[in-house]
């Protein structure tokens, strides 16, 4: 296992612990504001805003995942049509993430089905784009099942997510294809087994950037969710060479994340959304952050020596 992935899953494990929970729930208030929006609604549009003037656009995401209860998922349907209902009423691009075990996939299938088709015939109407995340690798092929059967059910404004990390993504991308599905590509942020996943980062760039290409190839709608300059280098290289002009793909960047080169490729004329969480569950998402890039740790510490 390479470095990177070694401290990633160093990273995740420690999260895990109840005490270091407590602590950084306490104690590192002020990071969490950096990559989170705030905990209400209100802030999370007024951030929007914010990047709209800056000319980036935001994916607005309501925190939370894994509910035990069918009255938890339900209540989680009510806030983002919340959501979807406030984003109506603004004039710039209306985009959403949701995560399936957040509308309790975990309980059951079915529910999950339901409360996303509630959202998704509410949403559709008014203009607002749903973007279907993608979990850790149990949860992979019951979310590809969701996205199948709403699609089937005649519901367009639903996107997809495909994890490079995974041995399996090739395959999952050759049997959506028939979806046309509208793409987001992401290495993967999950603690995953060496069965299921590449050991190696050099090798999860090299998948990112061979499934990318193929989607453009296939004419798929991609979304390159991806901080590395070096992948967004070569991604606009590969683009301007084979003449995939820029509305057929867009950058995606999380809130709080390179924001100078968010606004620098959008100046450029690249569409470019960030993606901005808010809500009280906070925790799950802050940990990924920091697996995923080691300075985020030291911002951690910093913060929990300052208070």
């Amino acid at each position: 296992m390479s470095l990177d992935l070694t401290y990633r899953s160093l990273v995740l494990s420690v999260a895990g612990n109840p005490r270091v929970e407590a602590l950084i729930k306490g104690r590192a208030r002020s990071l969490v504001r950096r990559y989170v929006a705030g905990e209400s609604l209100e802030e999370a549009l007024a951030v929007a805003e914010g990047l709209e003037r800056e000319g980036v656009h935001a994916i607005l995401d309501l925190l939370g995942e894994m509910v035990r209860t069918e009255a938890e998922a339900r209540a989680f349907q009510g806030r983002i049509l919340e959501l979807v209902f406030s984003l109506a009423e603004r004039p710039w691009p209306k985009y959403i993430s949701v995560k399936p075990t957040q509308l309790g996939l975990d309980l059951s299938e079915g529910l999950a089905l339901e409360l996303l088709r509630g959202i998704l015939r509410e949403a559709e109407p008014r203009g607002v784009f749903v973007r279907l995340d993608m979990e850790d690798s149990p949860r992979v092929e019951a979310t590809l099942r969701l996205y199948r059967a709403l699609r089937e059910e005649g519901f367009s404004q639903l996107g997809v997510v495909l994890q490079s990390y995974l041995y399996r993504t090739e395959k999952d991308f050759w049997d959506l294809l028939p979806y046309r599905p509208n793409l987001r590509l992401v290495k993967g942020a999950y603690r995953e087994p060496k069965e299921v996943a590449f050991p190696d980062k050099r090798l999860i760039d090299a998948e990112y950037l061979h499934l990318g290409k193929l989607a453009l190839k296939e004419g798929l709608y991609v979304a390159f969710a991806t901080h590395d300059p070096r992948l967004i280098a070569e991604i606009r290289r590969y683009t301007e060479a084979m003449g995939i002009p820029k509305d057929r793909f867009e950058f995606q960047m999380l809130y709080g994340v390179r924001p100078e080169a968010q606004k620098a490729l959008a100046r450029e004329g690249y569409t470019v959304r960030a993606y901005v969480p808010y809500g009280e569950d906070w925790y799950p998402y802050l940990t990924r952050r920091i697996a995923e890039r080691p300075e985020n740790l030291f911002l951690v510490l910093r913060s929990l020596l300052g208070g």
